[in-house]
């Protein structure tokens, strides 16, 4: 006991917490981790950022951004990764809306419109129009008609995507809603995703109708986004978790099952969506994370909390409409106690769902839970050893030594489980066991015995072999690593793309290294032009995925645009090996 009272707990750097504060407190204190609110000297285990990877200079431990997840979730980045992955796999990737962006694809758009319209005449679409930089519903607005685009002004400095408007969604007492899942991405390298087993469900304000002319403007009717709706006159605050205008996702799900709807379905469906969705974002996010961390060099591990929006349609089809990098954590709201006297109130839906997303979330990135593991095992067995070695005496004297092993570990995870369902039942459920004894020594204190289960669920690796053969685009991602040369940089020279064409041996007759210049050239300008990132000249990550895709079709002439990429990867792949192998055999 003094042993384990005299162990140093997590320390975790609360300093940057911003809005997560409140919840963030809560967690520490059910875990009894020790909290800095104002920063340490020292390093600490752990810190939490509110809003960005750099909100502190950090060389150790582990912080709750990745560097880049901002920018790669921007709507219009999104949308290009999306895109992108819909070109390679148009059926598994159909739960993101048709999408454009604005201002380069404008003309792309009013001409792809007219040509489905023409195609289908009974077509009668809605779009949406969401600024890039946008949130909280902030510069959102439905158009009928392509040329109804606000043009005017500012639409150069601020982008934006247009996507088609789901027209039919799921309505739950007549009122359309999103759902705010929350995911935890815990590794890039290997990739580790876990899901919240909760969410929490935002409604609108007002019965909602199919998008006429009438009542395209009438956002309390068309967007779920909080923000909006909680200056509607109808906006419920409830104490409840499945009443008001915010409940909890699984009170949705409750009320979806008791009509019959297949909820284990759903749930399948929306692992695969988030898996998808993580899988089109790892290549982007793989260039900033060695361009802030660079491979042997000391620098912190990272984790995140993400906010997943997703929109149910009536036929129970989850759509995905965007991915937060900083969803709302504030476990309060603002309440009107007179005209323009605000007072922060709790929210229990809020508390109930984020409390556990960020406790959960700590509890898997604890730096310490290897020792603790260790420990508790070591209890476990020798525990197991004395009140189990004379029912393996009885067993058959033929049976072999390492079977023996493998059963005496099976009946001591067994044992570990029943010791961690809490003392009130501890008893019951050894009297239970085969050679059980109510009569427990005491264990080594541990505040995660009195904690509930996990909320987060992993899906990856747990669902890896379903998924793997989408991961193309991150192979093409470390070929472009791989070409980049400078550590810190995150965009290829010319130099480093002649490189990879000739280490690759991708130049022949047909394909001169001019005309490797003049490709390099081309992409390169003209993904400049669009403005994305100019902190740097050179390819950025999605122009080199534009020249590989060109030089796969160009190679690979009769194959589907997936295997062509695949093709290319693996000679790619292969000629670099070789050409590796060949300098370790020369040293």
């Amino acid at each position: 006991g003094t042993q384990s009272a005299r162990r140093p707990g997590v320390t975790v750097d609360s300093s940057k917490a911003k809005t997560s504060l409140e919840a963030l407190k809560i967690s520490l204190r059910q875990l009894r981790w020790k909290e800095f609110p104002f920063g340490r000297r020292l390093p600490c285990d752990i810190y939490w950022h509110g809003v960005s990877f750099h909100d502190n200079n950090i060389f150790s431990g582990q912080v709750n951004k990745f560097p880049g997840m901002m920018e790669t979730v921007r709507k219009i980045t999104l949308s290009r990764a999306m895109r992108t992955m819909q070109d390679l796999f148009p059926l598994e990737y159909n739960f993101y809306p048709r999408s454009w962006i604005l201002p380069e694809e404008l003309p792309l758009f009013v001409a792809e419109v007219r040509m489905l319209k023409d195609s289908n005449p009974s077509w009668k679409p809605t779009f949406i129009v969401k600024p890039d930089g946008g949130c909280q519903g902030d510069g959102i607005y439905l158009i009928k008609d392509p040329r109804d685009i606000r043009l005017t002004g500012s639409i150069q400095s601020r982008p934006a995507v247009v996507q088609e408007y789901i027209c039919k969604p799921l309505l739950v007492d007549k009122l359309k809603f999103d759902i705010r899942l929350y995911v935890l991405l815990k590794s890039l390298e290997p990739l580790e995703i876990y899901i919240a087993k909760d969410g929490l469900s935002r409604f609108c304000t007002e019965p909602y109708q199919e998008p006429t002319l009438k009542n395209l403007h009438q956002v309390f009717m068309h967007l779920t986004n909080y923000s909006l709706n909680i200056h509607s006159g109808n906006f419920i605050h409830s104490d409840s978790v499945n009443t008001g205008s915010k409940r909890t996702f699984s009170s949705i799900l409750c009320r979806l099952s008791s009509r019959g709807a297949d909820v284990k379905k759903l749930w399948s469906d929306i692992i695969s969506l988030v898996i998808k969705t993580i899988i089109a974002l790892t290549p982007e996010l793989k260039v900033y994370y060695q361009s802030d961390i660079p491979a042997g060099k000391p620098g912190p591990t990272c984790f995140q909390i993400l906010g997943f929006d997703i929109l149910l349609m009536k036929n129970l089809k989850p759509m995905l409409l965007e991915v937060n990098a900083n969803p709302s954590m504030r476990i309060e709201h603002e309440q009107e106690l007179s005209p323009g006297v605000f007072e922060n109130v709790p929210s229990p839906v809020d508390e109930e769902v984020k409390v556990a997303v960020i406790r959960d979330t700590l509890r898997l990135v604890d730096p310490l839970k290897k020792k603790r593991k260790d420990t508790q095992l070591i209890y476990d067995y020798s525990y197991f050893s004395l009140h189990h070695c004379k029912k393996c005496c009885y067993s058959e004297s033929s049976m072999k030594d390492k079977q023996h092993k493998h059963h005496s570990l099976k009946l001591s995870l067994k044992l570990k489980f029943y010791l961690k369902l809490g003392s009130v039942n501890q008893g019951r459920c050894l009297e239970q066991m085969p050679g059980g004894s109510a009569e427990l020594p005491e264990a080594p204190a541990s505040p995660e015995a009195a904690l509930p289960s996990l909320c987060l669920k992993q899906v990856f690796p747990k669902y890896a072999k379903q998924f793997s053969y989408l991961r193309l685009v991150d192979r093409v991602a470390a070929l472009f690593i791989h070409f980049l040369g400078v550590k810190g940089t995150t965009k290829l020279g010319p130099t480093g793309f002649r490189t990879f064409i000739r280490n690759c041996k991708l130049s022949n007759s047909n394909f001169s290294m001019a005309a490797v210049d003049i490709l390099y050239i081309d992409i390169t300008r003209r993904w400049n032009s669009m403005g994305i990132d100019h902190k740097d000249s050179g390819m950025c990550l999605q122009a080199f995925v534009e020249a590989f895709f060109c030089l796969a079709q160009k190679k690979f002439k009769s194959l589907p645009l997936h295997e062509q990429v695949a093709s290319l990867v693996e000679l790619c792949e292969c000629r670099l090996a070789a050409l590796h192998g060949k300098r370790l055999l020369w040293g």
